[in-house]
């Protein structure tokens, strides 16, 4: 499998605004986020489907990804803090963990193609950085 563009980030061959990381795991910042504060809890082992992920590796994604949503609900302090599993945009297993106060902001679709804000991102990734 070619290494995937998540790959590339652990690798540090593409940068990324990233928020936590430990042995098995990486959270970075969507750099087209649902809203502010949108992060990417990724295992850093690659492996396209997060239901292929071993015990050990679910197990330390899952935990990460509590750990950031309980990080977007202290310093970002919204109503809700929502989860999705696509896994069709990466074939890199992932999670995203966003911020949001009504259905509307939950179920926003991002455009794609729009240049990612990487100021508001580095500011954002300083507050959210454990």
């Amino acid at each position: 499998m070619n290494d995937s563009i998540f790959t590339k980030i652990i690798k540090g061959e593409i940068p990324a605004h990233k928020v936590y990381e430990d042995e098995k795991t990486l959270a970075f910042l969507d750099i087209h986020p649902k809203q502010s504060g949108h992060t990417l809890v990724i295992p850093k082992r690659q492996v396209e489907f997060l239901w292929d992920l071993n015990e050990a590796d679910y197990q330390a994604v899952m935990a990460t990804v509590q750990k950031v949503g309980r990080r977007i609900r202290t310093v970002l302090s919204p109503p809700y803090v929502g989860i999705s599993v696509v896994g069709i945009d990466v074939p890199h297993a992932h999670v995203h963990v966003y911020p949001f106060s009504t259905l509307a902001e939950s179920l926003y679709v991002p455009d794609q193609n729009q240049q990612p804000n990487h100021v508001a991102l580095a500011d954002m990734a300083k507050k959210l950085a454990f």
